[in-house]
């Protein structure tokens, strides 16, 4: 249904009520459709963290071999998200959502068979491949069926996927490790993923309207060089290089070069409206301070999620699943805020959620800046759950205000940029929180600190720049405002 049939339907007089209501339902059953299979893909991403050291012994390789389970899906996730936006422009709802959970259930049935580690590899870029893509298309669907004023209950259920998958999942595999094979994690999720995938083949229907969208193949050829050479590069600083690799700064270069050329090309493109990602997005101001506010949210969390088990494990000796049942309540409840935010950003807006929301993300980096040896496991719990009520009050307005500041048909576009931003700058924290901690422990280490000392003083290392870092998104927050209703927004909304 086309956006002027539904504005004539809608008015007085010349269609029945019932139309509009099974278009409600109809919208309804997409966007839960397309949450529940966000979620199965989402709690993929984070289950594998704990089952590195399990398929090293299993398969026989070494730590540098198997970390490319990991680093392969970040790769392949930079590559095709900003592929995305011409997707979601060419293609409608019911192929796309199709060609993605299945890219995502054959990656996982093939990872259950895998006999080596590098055809399991494979698998974990073939699920990457659909992973990729499931994001977007949620966000973008919901900005294309809900109206502005009811956006941000939607975003909140969103912000439940968003938080609660990435949280469970270590738990889950921590679970799923102490009584079975690693395969398990594949077996379990390869059902969900099933059913999700034959719930959408049935009920599923194509509410987008595709148009001509030009792809430059040049575009795409440089965007994996760009995306793909940042976030190899950044993955790998801090970690020790194989004998005779390259050093991680040579592909860091190589990609940041390729940025350069890659905007520049998309500048020049976007004049004809042929650009692979269109920076016009950049034009709306509210965007820019939300996507920026949001780049440096994700180095925070993302490299909390890192160094905070590190010191769990390594410094406070607990075990796998001790740590991911600490972590469950915090991400658990971040979920739970979600709907409750998204509900008080409708009534209140942006401002008065994300300005106290980055202060107790930060108050907490600050105080985790005084972890040491004999730091009571309570108080990381308790500043954990802190963490993330602060973190609940910033992802469903910031994505809200993020998308719904630039015009509808800039959409895919907004989606395609907030997702490559998360994986570049997620990457971003990892490499500079893992950096610091471990060039701060190795001077402690030589200058003769216990190593237990000296683990504990690299780790408050990395938290005080996750704590300076956060006074730059404080000093942002400040900037955020409610966006004014775009132009054929409303229109846009009626599919």
């Amino acid at each position: 249904m086309t956006s002027e049939t539904y504005s004539e339907t809608a008015m007085p007089g010349t269609a029945p009520r019932h139309e509009d209501t099974s278009i409600a339902a109809r919208n309804r059953l997409v966007i839960n459709i397309l949450l529940v299979s966000a979620f199965v893909v989402m709690l993929n991403e984070t289950i594998m963290g704990v089952a590195i050291p399990p398929i090293m012994e299993a398969l026989g390789v070494p730590a540098s071999a198997a970390q490319w389970l990991t680093t392969a899906f970040l790769l392949t996730m930079a590559v095709v998200i900003p592929v995305t936006g011409f997707l979601l422009q060419r293609l409608n709802t019911r192929p796309i959502f199709i060609t993605a959970l299945s890219l995502f259930s054959i990656g996982t049935a093939v990872a259950i068979v895998s006999p080596n580690l590098e055809i399991l590899i494979a698998a974990r870029v073939i699920q990457a491949s659909g992973t990729a893509i499931m994001m977007p298309l949620l966000m973008t669907t919901v900005m294309t069926l809900v109206p502005p004023e009811a956006r941000g209950r939607t975003m909140g259920n969103i912000s439940i996927v968003m938080s609660v998958a990435p949280a469970i999942g270590p738990t889950i595999s921590g679970l799923i490790l102490n009584y079975l094979g690693w395969q398990w994690l594949f077996i379990l999720v390869l059902p969900i993923a099933l059913g999700a995938l034959l719930l959408g083949m049935r009920k599923m229907v194509d509410v987008s309207e595709p148009r001509y969208a030009p792809l430059d193949a040049l575009s795409v050829v440089i965007s994996a060089f760009a995306f793909g050479g940042i976030v190899y590069g950044l993955s790998n600083l801090g970690v020790p290089a194989a004998p005779g690799t390259l050093s991680p700064l040579v592909p860091l270069g190589v990609g940041l070069v390729a940025m350069v050329v890659f905007i520049a090309r998309q500048l020049m493109l976007q004049k004809t409206d042929k650009a692979l990602l269109d920076l016009r997005t950049f034009k709306s101001t509210n965007f820019t301070f939300a996507v920026l506010m949001m780049a440096i949210m994700m180095m925070a969390m993302f490299g909390t999620i890192i160094v905070l088990p590190i010191y769990m494990q390594d410094v406070l000796k607990l075990t796998t699943l001790q740590t991911g049942l600490l972590l469950l309540p915090g991400g658990l409840l971040m979920g739970l805020l979600g709907p409750q935010v998204g509900k008080l950003y409708d009534r209140v807006g942006p401002t008065k959620l994300v300005v106290p929301g980055m202060i107790v993300v930060s108050a907490v980096l600050w105080a985790m800046t005084l972890l040491g040896p004999d730091t009571w496991w309570v108080y990381i719990l308790a500043g954990h759950i802190v963490m993330s009520i602060g973190f609940a009050f910033l992802f469903t307005p910031l994505f809200t205000v993020s998308l719904s500041s630039v015009p509808p048909q800039l959409y895919s576009h907004g989606s395609a940029i907030l997702g490559s931003i998360q994986q570049v700058m997620g990457a971003a924290g990892v490499a500079l929180f893992v950096a610091l901690m471990t060039a701060r422990t190795n001077g402690l280490a030589e200058a003769g600190a216990t190593q237990l000392e000296a683990l504990s003083g690299g780790v408050r290392t990395a938290f005080l720049c996750g704590a300076v870092i956060s006074l730059f998104a404080i000093a942002v927050a400040f900037f955020i405002r409610k966006p004014a209703a775009q132009p054929g927004a409303e229109a846009f909304a009626g599919h």
